[in-house]
């Protein structure tokens, strides 16, 4: 029986090794002062190792043969033994004969996450963790929430308790938010669903088969990009424009009439990782092209509430451009403005859409726990949701002047535009690999995500994503250690056999 799980093709293997090793000012680089070139098994091997480490190779996954990597790679059958030789004693290799190569992690070390997902609470005495893009409950109005739910809970509680649309309160309140804001919303146009990870794997199961095409924006938001890859999408890259101007309207115009996809998938508010907002006018362009193509456009509203600098004028909801509703699929979420353990999504879109959407929903999760939904109905109708919301832009606008004052005096070759709203600060982080500076970083106290994570086949290897979600002296801990594994990633001594540097103590 085979020890491997899926397989990673050698043109597949090839491409992202070939993405790390290209990166400008990477440790080894003809040309960088201070280093040296290593023996080229030993910069494939390292390769190997930091998509593994990184997530974008799975553990148990069957690495193509030899020769195959060794053509795909345009080197040696020697040099590809070799790499694999140092891995299997790495203990990031392991092999039988009849079945192949298959990567794995040395004893003890924590399996590596395709996702953002945060570390566990008992982890974080020593860590500053920066992986994970959420704030802790802005309470007292969490705690008043679900006291204000089991007050009204008792009537909910002799049903059967499976509301697949949603309890018809929330769907009502949600509706009529839309509605204030000038789009007429009907509840039988809302889907309440878990998470906004939730609603956007039931559109992507609804509208696109496996091997279909879904355009995406590069980059983009890692674990979405993670489900779509599950699902079996096939996924188009689409540029952002330079720094914080949004969508690169040229770009997506052309990818839409060539690649016809069948979906795309945008978020226009506070973009993440980039913390870009979309215009007026390319809001309404990007609809006007998506519905040219006949393109489904997914619009993903979960930062639009997160606007932190004051007196800044929010451009209209990308849905109030397709009034007839046969192009725009908005989601929204309660996690990112609230709260992430409320887990509280929604869908907005065309009445036959949500039905076909609810009837799916029947051999998936059936519906959203009823309690979370009355905490955030609750919210909504008392006003706790805007107080709430208010608490969360002011802490998010303290700790992002607070980390970007940190990273400009701790990295000041550090390249970024500071965004208006949202929680993410998109950085190129110097002329280094950020899946190296994940890697050591990760030694020295402090963990980030690399910029690949963001992307499709390894690109970005040259950013890195802050999140606004530390600050005062602990943003000042985070850039000190951040800037700790630079210098050791920038003197390659952040390489294969290097010693563990000294951990800071949080």
């Amino acid at each position: 029986m085979a020890e491997w799980t899926s397989a990673v093709g050698a043109a597949q293997l090839a491409r992202l090794i070939t993405s790390q090793q290209q990166r400008p000012g990477a440790p080894g680089t003809p040309g960088t002062p201070g280093t040296r070139k290593p023996p080229a098994y030993r910069s494939l091997a390292d390769g190997i190792r930091l998509l593994v480490l990184e997530g974008r190779v799975p553990v148990a996954a069957r690495l193509p043969a030899e020769r195959e990597l060794a053509v795909a790679l345009s080197v040696s059958r020697t040099t590809v033994a070799a790499a694999y030789e140092a891995l299997r004693g790495e203990g990031f290799l392991e092999s039988r004969r009849g079945a192949g190569s298959w990567t794995s992690v040395p004893a003890g070390n924590p399996l590596p996450a395709r996702g953002l997902e945060p570390l566990p609470p008992e982890s974080l005495g020593s860590m500053i963790d920066l992986g994970c893009a959420a704030l802790p409950a802005p309470e007292p109005w969490l705690t008043k929430a679900v006291q204000g739910a089991l007050e009204e809970l008792p009537p909910y509680a002799h049903t059967h308790g499976d509301y697949p649309a949603g309890l018809p309160a929330l769907r009502r309140m949600l509706a009529d938010r839309y509605t204030e804001q000038g789009i007429p919303t009907m509840p039988e146009q809302i889907m309440v669903t878990t998470g906004a990870m939730g609603a956007i794997d039931a559109i992507c199961s609804l509208f696109a088969g496996r091997g279909e095409r879904i355009a995406v924006e590069s980059p983009s938001y890692a674990n979405i990009l993670q489900l779509m890859r599950v699902a079996g999408l096939r996924l188009v890259p689409v540029a952002m424009a330079d720094g914080l101007s949004g969508w690169d309207l040229a770009s997506w115009r052309q990818v839409l009439r060539e690649a016809a996809p069948r979906l795309a998938y945008v978020v226009a508010d506070f973009h993440n990782p980039t913390g870009a907002l979309a215009s007026d006018e390319q809001r309404r362009a990007m609809v006007e092209a998506a519905r040219s193509a006949g393109t489904v456009l997914v619009v993903d509203e979960t930062m639009a509430e997160l606007r932190l600098d004051p007196g800044l004028d929010m451009p209209r909801p990308v849905c109030s451009f397709d009034p007839a509703g046969s192009t725009v699929v908005t989601v929204g979420s309660a996690s990112k403005a609230f709260w992430a353990g409320l887990r509280i999504g929604w869908v907005r879109a065309a009445p036959d859409v949500i039905r076909s959407l609810v009837a799916a929903r029947a051999y998936a999760d059936l519906g959203t726990p009823v309690l979370e939904q009355l905490a955030l109905n609750w919210l909504m109708r008392t006003g706790g949701w805007q107080e709430a919301v208010q608490l969360r832009r002011e802490q998010a606008r303290e700790n992002r002047d607070a980390l970007v004052a940190a990273v400009r005096r701790e990295l000041p070759d550090w390249e970024f535009e500071v965004p208006q709203g949202g929680l993410t600060l998109w950085a190129r982080a110097g002329g280094l690999s950020g899946s190296r500076l994940a890697e050591v970083g990760e030694r020295v106290g402090v963990r980030v995500p690399s910029g690949p994570r963001f992307g499709v086949d390894g690109a970005f290897e040259g950013y890195v994503r802050l999140p606004f979600t530390v600050g005062g002296p602990v943003a000042d801990e985070a850039a000190a250690r951040l800037a700790a594994a630079a210098r050791l990633v920038g003197t390659g001594a952040g390489g294969s056999g290097a010693e563990p540097p000294r951990t800071f103590v949080a």
